[in-house]
């Protein structure tokens, strides 16, 4: 009888063991898709500022053929 609860306390500890093995495999998984997902957020955030600038540029030529054309006034205001 006296082996009986060292070897309850040994099967509820490698029961544990074993929880605690597939809960370091899960953390190892989603510490893998969040780093991949940082990666793929760093992307985009490139490609916004990209297209930011491109949209800034485009506004600055639109706004020079505007006032070439004299159809805003020099202050950049429609009339």
């Amino acid at each position: 009888m006296a082996d009986e609860p060292d070897n309850i306390v040994l099967v509820m500890l490698r029961r544990i063991d074993d929880r605690l093995g597939r809960m370091d495999e899960r953390l190892e998984r989603i510490e893998f898709d969040v780093h991949e997902i940082k990666i793929r957020m760093t992307s985009v955030e490139e490609g916004l500022n990209s297209l930011n600038r491109r949209v800034d540029r485009m506004e600055d030529r639109v706004l020079r053929i505007e006032k070439r054309l004299e159809l805003v006034s020099p202050a950049g205001f429609a009339e």
